[in-house]
């Protein structure tokens, strides 16, 4: 039987990225469908964002984010970054190549890797179509459909989903109608695919 689990993430969340890599492998090892849900903190579920939260809190979220990246081996450039725009439009190019077949997960990655390991700015439509023409994407083409009515349908429809879903931060996988938040939560899903279930 196959085994499917919902990805909600964000391309803005450090987490998601320092995450992917490894759900990948663990998608691959168990035979996973992965269904992707982009959308940005749920609020209203309780998310926080991280601007929003105490400075304390801040400082213990930075230092467990390098933690955790160092574990996952990504580069995390997170002090003296460049003032850069809001990220979330690239969702956009990740939604388009999802819909159309393309690997969404490769699209992801390099633009992850772009905003949080070079701190380029994303949110422009020439960087983010730069940056995955450069990633052997067609660029051009992701460029022209962000703006389609199927792909912003999309991107309005997962956000409802995730809200309704009961997710408030991000990575968090859907497997089996249990939910897992955070990367750091991917040894117990791991443990489900393989028939351990909570």
């Amino acid at each position: 039987m196959t085994k499917l689990v919902e990805y909600f993430f964000s391309i803005g969340s450090p987490w998601s990225y320092v995450g992917l890599d490894a759900f990948v492998d663990i998608a691959t090892k168990y035979d996973v469908v992965i269904k992707p849900y982009l959308t940005t903190v749920v609020e209203e579920n309780g998310g926080i964002f991280s601007r929003n939260r105490p400075e304390i809190r801040r400082a213990y979220w930075t230092r467990d984010l390098q933690r955790w990246a160092r574990v996952r081996h990504k580069k995390l450039l997170l002090e003296n970054r460049p003032e850069l725009g809001d990220p979330t439009p690239a969702s956009l190019f990740v939604i388009a190549a999802y819909l159309d077949k393309k690997d969404w997960i490769g699209v992801s990655r390099v633009l992850q890797h772009a905003f949080w390991s070079e701190a380029r700015d994303i949110g422009k439509p020439d960087v983010r179509e730069a940056i995955v023409t450069a990633a052997g994407f067609d660029g051009a083409s992701l460029l022209r459909r962000q703006a389609d009515d199927d792909v912003q349908n999309k991107w309005t429809a997962d956000r409802v989903h995730a809200r309704d879903s009961g997710v408030f931060g991000f990575p968090t996988y859907r497997y089996d109608d249990e939910i897992y938040w955070g990367q750091d939560n991917l040894p117990f899903l791991e443990r489900h695919l393989g028939g351990d279930r909570p």
